[in-house]
Formats: structure tokens, C-alpha cells, sequence
């Protein structure tokens, strides 16, 4: 019997991974994104170097991200280094997490309940839910799918201990606990889920003041990751909004959210990759979503003898999305489909025991509840399906999300630089100006139509877009460069070098800075000590002068400068200055034979007859046919 109930568990777990890829499959084909891809994988120097030593410690201390996660950033960094930037394998990686997270769902569900049509339901409801496309198809979101995997092990096994304990059982809790929170930290919530496992299915019998303290390493752990989290999170300017959201707009939100989820779970339309928070939700909403909330809580309270899997899986639902609920406010989205990941699995198991319940009352309900459950799953693979084709490319992507949301400042603002790469530069304006008249202060946007508006040479408006962007975070290096070069294009040189500098002084390894710093300083260098030497011969002395010390500034090892700069000193009477700068010429360029000569001429003018003797005797040495020299040797010698 035992045989025959795993053979048909191995089947059912073979029937569910080639559901979620016959759901999934359209991903292989999808490309990057510009929505934090480039974070990641496609514009992160470390990561698109692939794993080595150097990368693998530089993903242990980052912080990249506004979030501390070596394990996802290792998976990346093992994508790049087996695929390249083939984004179809990457996301390969990403659904093979995704399948085996199913499969371990599914076992662990089986083994806790002994049962196997209901895991496996719940199993396949998590594999193919329209809600999880976004977690699945979005690179980025590696981390969820890499967390979860670590959470279901966790899980497994605080199975094994319960069913004999011992300290290297808990050891390994802890291990795969740490890693998962070195995954993504949303698994801070997973000790309070193993309190709901220790009630239901697990029944144990120690109190819940002995089941706490069992789990006190865990929660303390939790507690450092969410501290951990904040603090990485503020240093990288994670925890802040585009608009001014009130503690009690952010309730207002969360409880709104907390329905809006059921609801979608419900009935998967209009699905969005971002939904923008909205300042003054109406109140019938949160009233409503409050009323709905209270309902289903005291229902599952009144039932939870009855039928415990009730409460288990609204609880499970309800504490997972604690971190994500937008009490503490990241960013401005006013949900997102991916924190559905985890909280699903409770309304899933729900759902899946409440069926079967249902399905032991009569025939007529079982074939309802049969009826039901089949169209669901056929439901939400065609609905998946057509989500993953949303997630094609960065077009399908934000176009979508303009038809299904409102206001969306983020998805104009992404469609903008599609169109602007594409070469669709005033359609692209069209879009970043709607994005800032949704949110004026949106840095991004500021940045961007000032991209674009320096492509159509209406630099003075740029400027003016990167000043903006530059009030509201002067410490973004992007912008600062980018000013640079539009400064640069005006002809105001010296201004750009130092937005270039400033560039570099916040990120010292900012290539393009480095490239435009290294380029405009030798075209003002150029332009600087033919100035010099044009206003030398025109005998405009003072202002030769201030052009080769700029000229010096721009370029302090050129010898030729500052042997230039000499002459127009000395020119001027100023004759220990200008030995100073032939000190530094000669130095810098010992065979500048000019260089050599000059400074013999000031040390012979000055009485250092001696050192200029040297000096006149240098100059023959690399001009043997130096006339001048060689009267200067003979005048100096006398």
C-alpha cells in the first residue's frame, strides 16, 4: 500500500512540475527588463564579471539593492557565469526554482497531513496562480523564488525535529533558516508560521509558552534581519516615498490591500507590474475592505474546531504580508503582486481542505466541488499564460500596466526609455512629461526628459531637469555626469568638469564619469594653452597667465604647460614663480631640452649661476646644436 501511494505521489509531483512549465513556458522567450533588471544583471559591473572569488565576496558585503542578499546575488552571478546574458536561460533558473518550490510544497503538505489530492490541489493552485507570474517571469525577483525554496526546506526540516528532536536537527533549522534570510528577509515571519504548523496539522500538545520559547533562537534571528533590513534600507534611500503617505494613509492602504489581494486571488484581472499608491483612498473602500477582513477573521475564530485549516490559512495569509503590507513604506507602490508569493499558500490550503470538506457532504457536491476545482486550474493556466506574455519585453510590460492602472508615473516613465532607446526621442518626452505631472518630484523622470531634451539640443531645459533632479538627491551620480555633459556641450567646461568630479566623488568607479572627466579635461586643456599662448603674443600677460593655470589644473602633469606658463611669468617679472613651474616642467619631463633652457635663463637671471651652468649644459647634452644654449653656457662660465 505504502508502495503504491508513493509511486502515485512521485506522479502527482511529476504532473505538477509540467504544469507549472506548460503555464510558465512563454518565459523562456521573454527578455530583460528595464525595471531593476539592469540593477541585477544587465547593468551591474560586479555581477556581469560572473562568479569568482573577488564577486562572491563582494556578494556577501553589499548592500546593492537597498537590501543585504548574498544567496540571490550569487545565483545571478552563477547565471552570468553559465548563460552570459541569455535572458531565456536566466529565466529557466528562475521557473526551475519555481517548479521544485511547487514540488516541495506539495511533499511537505502530504507528509504533514498524510493526505495527497489536497496537497497536491494547494501545490498546483501555488504553481499556476496568475498572481505569481511576477515573482516567475521578473529576473529581478529572483529572490523570491530563491527564499521560498529555503523557507519550504526550513520547514521540512522543523518536520524532522519535531518528529524526533535533537540539537542537530534544530542546527539544521537554524542553517537553512539564515539562508533563506540571506535570500530575501521576508522569511522574518517563518517562526511565527511554525507556531500555526505546531497547531494545525501538527497538533502538538506543548503549550504555546513552551512552543515560543522552542523557536526563541528563530525569532531572535528574525529580529536581526529586520534590523538589518531597515538600516540597509535607509542607507540606500529604500525607505522613502515619492509622495507624502501619512501613517493613517498607509493603515488606510494596507487594509485596502490586504482585501484587494483576495480579490485578484479571487479573480486575477487588470494584474499590474506596479500599482501606484493613491493619496485619498475613499473611505467606503477602507471601511469595506475592513468589514470584509473582520468577517472572514471571525468566521474562521468560530470554526477553528471544526475546521482548523481554516484559520491556519487565513493566518498564514494575513502574518506574511506583515512585512510587505506597507506599514513601513519602500517606495510608491500601493501593493505588487509578487508579495503574494508566501501569503498565498495559506489561502490555497484553505481553499484546497475546504473543497474536499465540501465534497464529503453528498455526490452533488463532490461533483461540484470536482467541477470547480478543474476549471480553476484550467482557468489559471490560460490566465498565467496570458500574463507571462505581458512580460515579453520592457513594451508588453508598461503598456499593459498603463492599460489597467491609473496614474501609473512609473510605467510612463519606463515606456519613456523604451521609446528613447528605440529612437522615438518627442515620444518619449510625452511620457516622462506625464510621469512628472503625476509626481513633480520624481527624480528619475527629472533625469530622464533631460536625456532626451539634450538629444534635440534644447540644452538650456535639460540643465534645467537635472538641476531639479539634482535639489531633490544631490547624491545621484547619474545625474551629476549627465549634466556634465550637457555643461560640456554649452561649451562651459569647467563647470562640467566639476559636476564630472562630484560625479566621481560619489561613485569613484562610475566608468562613463571617468571616460567624460578623462575627454573634457583634455579638450579644455588644449583649448586652454593655445588660449595661453595666443593672448602670451599679444602680450595680454595676466590673462595668458590665468589661461596655462587653468590649463595646469586640467592637465598638472604636462611639463609643456607648464613651461609655457613659466614663460608668460617671467614674462611678467615674476621669476621665482616661474622657476618654480620649470622645476616642476623638468621634473616631470626630463628631456624637455625648452624646459631645460628656460630654467637655466631664470637661475642665471636670478644669480644661481651654478645651477644654471647645469641647467644650459642639460640643454646641450639633448641639443647639441642648441645655439642659445651654448651662449648661455659661455656668458654663465665667464
Amino acid at each position: 500500500m505504502r508502495r503504491t501511494i508513493n509511486k502515485l505521489a512521485a506522479t502527482l509531483g511529476v504532473a505538477l512540475v509540467a504544469i507549472t512549465f506548460v503555464a510558465f513556458s512563454g518565459v523562456l522567450e521573454s527578455q530583460f527588463v528595464n525595471y531593476d533588471d539592469e540593477v541585477y544583471v544587465t547593468g551591474n559591473a560586479h555581477v556581469l564579471s560572473g562568479l569568482s572569488v573577488a564577486t562572491a565576496r563582494w556578494a556577501f558585503t553589499t548592500t546593492e539593492g537597498a537590501n543585504w542578499h548574498p544567496l540571490t546575488w550569487l545565483s545571478h552571478l552563477l547565471d552570468v557565469t553559465c548563460y552570459g546574458l541569455d535572458a531565456g536561460k536566466h529565466h529557466l533558473s528562475s521557473l526551475l526554482f519555481h517548479a521544485a518550490n511547487t514540488v516541495l510544497l506539495f511533499l511537505l503538505l502530504a507528509r504533514m497531513t498524510g493526505a495527497l489530492w489536497r496537497p497536491a490541489f494547494a501545490a498546483c493552485l501555488f504553481a499556476i496562480h496568475p498572481l505569481h507570474v511576477e515573482s516567475v517571469a521578473w529576473i529581478a525577483e529572483r529572490k523570491d523564488v530563491a527564499s521560498t525554496l529555503f523557507w519550504l526546506l526550513t520547514l521540512f526540516a522543523w518536520l524532522r525535529y519535531v518528529e524526533a528532536r535533537s540539537v542537530a536537527r534544530y542546527v539544521l533549522v537554524v542553517a537553512l533558516f539564515a539562508l533563506g534570510l540571506m535570500a530575501k528577509p521576508m522569511l522574518v515571519t517563518l517562526p511565527f508560521t511554525l507556531l500555526l504548523l505546531d497547531d494545525w496539522p501538527l497538533r502538538r500538545a506543548a503549550s504555546l509558552n513552551d512552543r515560543v520559547w522552542e523557536k526563541a533562537p528563530l525569532f531572535a534571528m528574525s529580529v536581526a534581519s529586520c534590523v538589518v533590513t531597515i538600516v540597509v534600507q535607509r542607507s540606500g534611500g529604500a525607505v522613502q516615498t515619492l509622495l507624502s503617505m501619512t501613517f493613517p494613509d498607509r493603515l488606510a492602504n494596507a487594509a485596502v490591500s490586504y482585501a484587494s489581494y483576495l480579490g485578484k486571488t479571487a479573480w486575477p484581472a487588470a494584474l499590474a507590474v506596479f500599482y501606484p499608491f493613491a493619496k485619498g483612498i475613499p473611505a467606503w473602500r477602507v471601511v469595506g475592505s475592513s468589514i470584509v477582513l473582520s468577517a472572514i477573521t471571525a468566521i474562521v475564530v468560530r470554526l477553528r474546531r471544526r475546521a482548523p485549516f481554516l484559520a491556519f490559512g487565513w493566518l498564514w495569509y494575513a502574518v506574511t504580508l506583515v512585512p510587505v503590507i506597507g506599514l513601513v513604506q519602500v517606495g510608491g507602490q500601493a501593493m505588487a503582486d509578487r508579495y503574494t508569493y508566501v501569503p498565498l499558500i495559506g489561502i490555497f490550503i484553505a481553499l484546497a481542505w475546504g473543497l474536499a470538506a465540501l465534497a464529503k457532504k453528498s455526490r452533488p457536491a463532490r461533483f461540484a466541488a470536482s467541477a470547480a476545482a478543474v476549471a480553476t486550474l484550467f482557468a489559471c493556466v490560460g490566465l498565467t499564460r496570458a500574463q507571462v506574455a505581458h512580460w515579453s519585453d520592457s513594451t508588453a510590460l508598461f503598456t499593459h500596466a498603463l492599460g489597467v492602472t491609473s496614474d501609473n508615473w512609473l510605467a510612463h516613465n519606463n515606456l519613456g526609455l523604451v521609446l528613447f532607446d528605440a529612437g522615438k526621442t518627442e515620444e518619449s518626452i510625452a511620457h516622462y512629461r506625464e510621469a512628472l505631472r503625476i509626481v513633480p518630484n520624481y527624480v528619475e523622470a527629472h533625469n530622464n526628459l533631460g536625456n532626451a531634451l539634450e538629444k534635440l539640443g534644447q540644452r538650456d531645459e535639460a540643465i534645467e531637469h537635472y538641476r531639479l533632479a539634482l535639489q531633490l538627491r544631490p547624491d545621484y551620480p547619474r545625474v551629476h555626469n549627465n549634466l556634465g555633459v550637457a555643461l560640456s556641450n554649452q561649451g562651459r567646461s569647467a563647470e562640467a568638469i566639476a559636476e564630472y568630479r562630484e560625479a566621481l566623488r560619489l561613485d569613484p568607479g562610475y566608468a562613463k564619469a571617468q571616460r567624460n572627466l578623462a575627454r573634457e579635461l583634455s579638450e579644455s586643456f588644449e583649448t586652454l594653452n593655445a588660449q595661453g599662448l595666443a593672448l602670451a603674443g599679444a602680450n595680454r600677460l595676466p590673462e595668458a597667465i590665468a589661461s596655462f593655470q587653468r590649463a595646469v589644473a586640467a592637465r598638472p602633469e604636462s611639463a609643456e604647460v607648464r613651461n609655457n606658463l613659466a614663460g608668460a611669468l617671467a614674462a611678467s617679472g615674476r621669476i621665482d614663480a616661474a622657476i618654480e613651474q620649470l622645476e616642476q616642467a623638468v621634473r616631470l619631463d626630463p628631456n624637455n631640452a625648452a624646459a631645460h633652457y628656460n630654467l637655466g635663463s631664470s637661475l642665471f637671471q636670478v644669480g644661481r649661476v651654478a645651477e644654471a651652468i647645469a641647467e644650459f649644459e642639460r640643454t646641450l647634452e639633448l641639443e647639441p646644436d642648441d645655439a642659445d644654449a651654448r651662449a648661455k653656457l659661455t656668458e654663465a662660465r665667464r
